[in-house]
């Protein structure tokens, strides 16, 4: 794998920076999940709450991905010894981190896992049907309503296809 240019690591960094606001759009593999999770992270270290932030991604498997990058990261800071963890920080936000800024990153993994309902990293269409489901009124849905599994999809398609089948031989 190369390594990105010093103008690629800049502007990463600038993204992941907790005081900018940024949009990543860039094709696969190119680095957006390495950008959010740093992302997360400095924010997490910024002091945001874990509740408070919201990733958003199109599929299962990148929330997933970014999920699990994130929670291995904090794993690993809250046992590293300093001399593998000061380095590491001092990456992420350009600074030598003090003892206390050290002792700070250590306790992000309790924090986050003591979060009512764990980080907040959804698919576009889950964070979708988790506001419906919150606030059915508004959306004028009905209350308690429940989003069709893929197999649940499949099977209605094929009665609807079946009945517009039958319909057309009725009335050819």
């Amino acid at each position: 794998m190369t390594r990105p240019s010093a103008e690629t690591l800049r502007r990463q960094a600038l993204a992941s920076h907790p005081g900018s606001s940024a949009w990543v759009s860039a094709n696969a593999g190119s680095g957006k999940t390495y950008v959010l999770v740093q992302r997360v992270v400095r924010l997490l270290l910024a002091g945001a709450e874990p509740s408070r932030i919201l990733c958003l991604t199109f599929t299962k498997a990148a929330a997933a991905n970014m999920q699990n990058r994130i929670v291995e990261r904090l794993r690993g800071w809250a046992t590293a010894p300093d001399d593998r963890l000061a380095p590491e920080m001092a990456a992420l936000e350009g600074e030598a981190p003090s003892p206390a800024r050290l002792a700070e990153a250590r306790r992000l993994f309790a924090r986050a896992l003591e979060t009512p309902g764990g980080l907040k990293i959804y698919t576009i269409h889950a964070f979708c049907g988790r506001l419906l489901r919150q606030f059915p009124f508004e959306a004028n849905a009905p209350a308690g309503f429940a989003e069709l599994d893929p197999r649940d999809q499949a099977e209605m398609m094929a009665r609807a296809r079946a009945a517009v089948f039958a319909e057309a031989a009725r009335r050819p």
